[in-house]
């Protein structure tokens, strides 16, 4: 159960509920890690305002590589929620289903497209020891530039925002979704 209540627009008081249709408008609904950030308002709008920036209007990086990396963030930090929210997601943007289960099931990038395997790395490195070698950065950064690397990087650094939050706050999936990441 969650720490804290999922906030509706009627739950806002009226001066805050642009927050909520803001956030609604771009995403279609406000799911639940946007309803608990709604206990404080101008915050969630932010966040999300972020987050439209990265998922919506962001043109460096294609959507296989957004997921990519979005899902390796989701597994290295237990994020059953972005996990089983985003798999849909990434299955749509193309990413492989071999790809899925090596970042599942932590198997060896050595068997995916160097494409692939050099995103995963990168995320891996950047969560798991808080920099990335040389190396990595470089193969990233030939691959998608200055900016698009940048913009990776914060990628990253959103959806570990995230699972922070949804960790600490104990937000669950939606009775609709069902888990996809083994616990």
């Amino acid at each position: 159960m969650s720490r804290v209540p999922y906030i509706t627009r009627e739950d806002l008081p009226e001066e805050k509920r642009t927050v909520y249709d803001q956030i609604s408008s771009h995403r279609g609904n406000v799911a639940r890690p946007f309803q608990a950030l709604l206990n404080s308002p101008d915050l969630a709008g932010k966040v999300a305002a972020v987050g439209e920036h990265l998922r919506f209007q962001l043109s460096t990086l294609t959507d296989e590589i957004r997921e990519i990396v979005t899902l390796t963030t989701a597994r290295e930090m237990d994020s059953q929620y972005e996990w089983s929210r985003h798999v849909p997601w990434a299955q749509a943007a193309g990413v492989r289903e071999e790809v899925v289960n090596a970042i599942r099931d932590g198997t060896s990038l050595r068997r995916l497209l160097p494409k692939e395997a050099v995103f995963v790395q990168f995320t891996q490195e950047l969560l798991r020891d808080r920099k990335v070698r040389d190396t990595t950065y470089s193969a990233v950064e030939h691959l998608l530039g200055m900016q698009g690397t940048v913009d990776l990087v914060v990628i990253i650094g959103y959806y570990a925002l995230l699972g922070y939050t949804m960790a600490a706050l104990e937000v669950e999936l939606e009775p609709e979704f069902p888990p996809l990441l083994p616990q």
